[in-house]
Order: structure tokens, then sequence, then C-alpha cells
């Protein structure tokens, strides 16, 4: 189809004074991967609940392969919830061939990494397995889009790898992808990220974009952890990446002056910020912007 296969405009969801999603607006092209980020709580699975038409929206509209979210549109998505959406009382098989029939089309075959589970209650099978049965039940059925909710969280860094090259595999055939993850080098995998914080959309882009001009401030010493535990007592957004201490959006000469008074003698510079850097600097904006 021409045009987005899934959409949002101006999109608030409500449960009583609390708001999970505020304002969003976003859409997925056929062919694009895009990256759903932000920490838990942020309203990333909310917001597909919405897309998918398993939630109503309390402001804005939705549109799913062009229409209205309902049960036929439903049926062009090949969704993975963070739940997998799998029977775990039932054999790796029988749930190919349940999920198969309530798409009308003939169950697909167990792929050779899973066939050693193939009589298997999902139930028994590892998490990993699990992942990549999930996978399988959301594309027997040719999806034009693909939503993925948290999809390879706990698995391995190699399972990840191979979920990652179905993702891209289905990516090159044209179909969109909409996918939520918490890891940061998945996030380099997308085409376009996503950026909520709060219930909004904060940011989005290319991961370039999205980071900017946005700089950090690492802190090389001898009394790393003394740095540490300076900079976050002064309230700054610290983190640590080996031994280096780091700040997102930090200024070099107050850092160093904190670091000073508490007897650390340090070596401050200035340099580009990382995503998960930038993401820590648009969620305090955020914040203090309500």
């Amino acid at each position: 189809m021409s045009g987005p296969l899934v959409a949002a405009f101006d999109v608030t969801r409500r449960f009583g004074h609390f708001t999970a999603v505020d304002g969003v607006s976003m859409e997925v092209n056929p062919g694009e991967v895009v990256g759903l980020l932000g920490a838990n709580g942020a309203g990333k699975t909310t917001l597909m609940r919405l897309l998918l038409g398993l939630l109503a929206p309390t402001e804005g509209d939705t549109r799913l392969m062009g229409g209205v979210p309902d049960r036929e549109t439903r049926a062009k998505v090949g969704y993975v919830p963070q739940g997998l959406g799998l029977y775990a009382d039932l054999t790796v098989t029988e749930n190919l061939a349940f999920m198969a029939g309530a798409y009308g089309v003939p169950p697909a075959k167990v792929p050779v990494e899973l066939a050693a589970y193939a009589d298997a209650l999902v139930g028994a099978i590892p998490l990993g397995a699990q992942r990549r049965l999930a996978f399988t039940c959301a594309l027997q059925h040719d999806p034009p889009l693909l939503m993925l909710d948290e999809p390879t969280s706990g698995v391995e860094a190699l399972a990840r790898a191979e979920l990652w090259d179905t993702v891209h595999a289905q990516a090159a055939q044209g179909v969109g992808v909409l996918v939520t993850t918490h890891y940061m080098q998945e996030a380099q995998q997308c085409d376009r990220l996503l950026l909520m914080s709060d219930s909004r959309l904060v940011g989005s882009g290319s991961e370039q974009d999205v980071i900017g001009d946005t700089t950090a401030v690492e802190v090389v010493c001898d009394d790393w952890a003394g740095a540490f535990a300076a900079l976050e007592a002064a309230g700054e957004a610290v983190t640590l990446a080996g031994r280096s201490v780091r700040v997102a959006d930090g200024d070099p000469d107050a850092i160093r002056r904190a670091l000073e008074m508490a007897g650390v003698d340090p070596e401050v510079r200035a340099v580009p910020a990382t995503l998960e850097e930038r993401m820590t600097v648009l969620a305090r904006s955020a914040a203090t912007s309500r």
C-alpha cells in the first residue's frame, strides 16, 4: 500500500488521572525499521496497543493499514507482545498450527533451530527458543507490518543478533517494522528512532539526528569511584563507562570545581554524547517542562 502502514495523530490515552500517552504523532512506512525507545513506564507499550486498536484513544486518532484499527486491519499485522502471546501448555508444533489457523493459513514448518523442541511444551523450552517461535508465529501469514514489543528482552547476544537478522530480512522485502527495545546497540539497527519519556515523544530521527550537538563530560582520574560519588551527590546525570565517569550535557568547568572540592584531581574533557546520554538529557527536559 502507499502511505504509512500505521500512524498516530496527536494521540493521548488517559487512565483516570494518569496520562500514559500524551499527544504523540508518528508513523511507520513500508520497508523501514522504526525503533521506539524509552524507559519502563514511558508509554511505549500503551502506544503500541493504541496503534493496534486494542485500546481506544482518549484524544487523537490512529490509522492501521490506511483504516481504523479493527479485526480486519489487525489480521495484516505480525505482532509479538512482551508476553510473546504463546500458549505454554501447547507444544511448539501446536502453537504454530493454532496461530496459523487463526489467520486461515497453513502452519509454517518448525524452524531448524527449534526442531529439537517440536514436541515439547512451550512452557518448558528456553526463553530464546520461545522468542524464536513467537517470531515464526507472527510471520506465518506474510504480514506487511511487524509490531514487536521488546522482542529480544532476556535473550543472549547471539540469539538477539539472529532475531535482528530476521527483522532486516523482512524490511528488505518491504515489510514495515515498529520495535521497542531497551538495548542501545539495537537502536543502531533501526532506520529511524522515536524516543518517549514520561508519556511524550521527545525526539525522533536517525541516531545522529537525535544526538545532534549534545555533548558529555568525560572524567578520567585514579579515584573514579570518588568522582562518581561526588558528581552523583551534586545531582549530575552521571554514568560509568569502564573506569571513565561521564556526565550528560555537563559543564566541564563546574564539574572540575565540584571534583576539586571533593578532593579529586581529575582530567576533564568534553566529548560527543552517546544515544543513551541524549535520552537522559531529553528525559530530564521533559520532566522539568511539566
